[in-house]
C-alpha cells in the first residue's frame, strides 16, 4: 500500500493535469493499472500543455531487520502515448447541412412514431378481438362444461341411488341368511347340549358302575392280601421252627463234637504222661546198669 502511494506521488506530472502510464515501469507490469482508453470520435479536444520530461521511479521495499525497512529507488524513462490531432473547426455550410440533417431526422422520427402508433393500435385491436373471441369461447366452454357436469351429476346421483338400493337388498339378504344361520346354530346348540347331557348321564352311570366294580375288586384284593399274609406268616413261623430245630441240632452236634475232642485230648494227655513216666523209669534203670541213654532210646523206639 505504501509503495503504491509513493509511486503515484513520484510519477505524477508537474502540470497536475495528466498522469503517466503505470503499466510498465522498468521491465515490470502492474496488473492493477488502468487500461489505456481510445479517443472517441466527434469529441472536442483541448490543447495539451507542453510536454515536460521527467524521470519515473520504482521503489522497492525490503525488511532488513525487525522494526526497520530498506527502500531501493530505480529510475527509468517514461513511455507516454501520442495523442491524435484535434479535428478542424466547422464552418457555416456545415452548420446548415447539420440543421437539415437534424430536421430530416426529426421528420423520420415523427413518421416512425406514427407508424409505431398505427401498428400499436392495430395490435391493440387484434388483442381486443382475440380477447372477445376468447371470452366467447370461454363462455361457450363454461356452458358446455356446466351442462356436461349437470348431466354427469344427474347420472351419478341415479347410479348412487341404484347402488344404494342394491346394497340395501344385499344387506337384507345377508341379514336374512344370518338370521337363518343363527336359528340353525341355536337348534344345533340345543341338540348338542341334549346329546352332551345324555352322554354325561350315561357316563355318570357307567362311572358309578365302574366305581362299584373297582370297589369289589379292591375288596377281593384286600381279602387275597390278608390270606396271603396269613399264609406267609404261617410259612415264616414254620421256617423259624425249622431253623430253630436245625440250630438246636447243630448246637447239640457241636457240643457232642466238643466233648469228643475234649475226651480225645484227655486220652492223648494221659498217654503222653504214661510215655513220659515210662521214659523216666527206663532212664533210671539204664543209669543203674551203666548203659548209654541214647541207645536205650533208640532201641525203645
Amino acid at each position: 500500500m505504501l509503495v503504491g502511494i509513493m509511486r503515484e506521488t513520484v510519477l505524477q506530472c508537474f502540470c497536475h493535469t495528466c498522469t503517466p502510464p503505470l503499466g510498465i515501469v522498468g521491465h515490470k507490469r502492474d496488473n492493477n493499472a488502468p487500461t489505456k482508453k481510445m479517443p472517441v470520435k466527434g469529441r472536442i479536444r483541448t490543447k495539451q500543455p507542453k510536454k515536460v520530461k521527467f524521470i519515473t521511479t520504482e521503489i522497492r521495499c525490503q525488511e532488513k531487520s525487525k522494526g526497520g525497512l530498506c527502500y531501493e529507488v530505480i529510475l527509468a524513462e517514461p513511455t507516454v502515448a501520442k495523442r491524435a490531432p484535434s479535428p478542424p473547426q466547422t464552418n457555416a455550410n456545415q452548420h446548415v447541412a447539420l440543421e437539415e440533417k437534424l430536421r430530416a431526422a426529426e421528420e423520420r422520427r415523427l413518421s416512425l412514431e406514427a407508424n409505431k402508433l398505427a401498428t400499436l393500435s392495430a395490435k391493440l385491436n387484434k388483442i381486443e378481438e382475440a380477447s372477445r373471441k376468447k371470452d366467447e369461447l370461454h363462455a361457450a366452454f363454461m356452458a358446455a362444461t356446466r351442462e356436461s357436469l349437470e348431466s354427469k351429476m344427474n347420472s351419478t346421483v341415479e347410479k348412487r341411488e341404484a347402488h344404494i338400493a342394491e346394497l340395501k337388498n344385499r344387506l337384507k339378504d345377508h341379514l336374512e341368511s344370518v338370521e337363518k344361520t343363527r336359528q340353525s346354530l341355536e337348534q344345533q346348540t340345543v341338540e348338542v347340549r341334549c346329546a352332551v347331557e345324555e352322554k354325561l348321564k350315561t357316563a355318570a352311570a357307567q362311572r358309578d358302575e365302574n366305581m362299584k366294580k373297582m370297589l369289589e375288586r379292591l375288596k377281593e384284593h384286600e381279602e387275597q392280601v390278608v390270606r396271603v399274609r396269613q399264609g406267609m406268616t404261617e410259612r415264616v413261623q414254620q421256617l423259624e421252627t425249622q431253623i430253630q430245630g436245625k440250630l438246636d441240632q447243630a448246637r447239640e452236634r457241636r457240643e457232642t463234637i466238643e466233648r469228643e475232642q475234649k475226651e480225645k485230648l484227655r486220652n492223648h494227655e494221659r498217654r503222653a504222661e504214661i510215655v513220659r513216666q515210662n521214659k523216666a523209669a527206663l532212664a533210671g534203670q539204664d543209669a543203674k546198669v551203666g548203659l548209654p541213654v541214647g541207645n536205650e532210646t533208640a532201641s525203645s523206639g
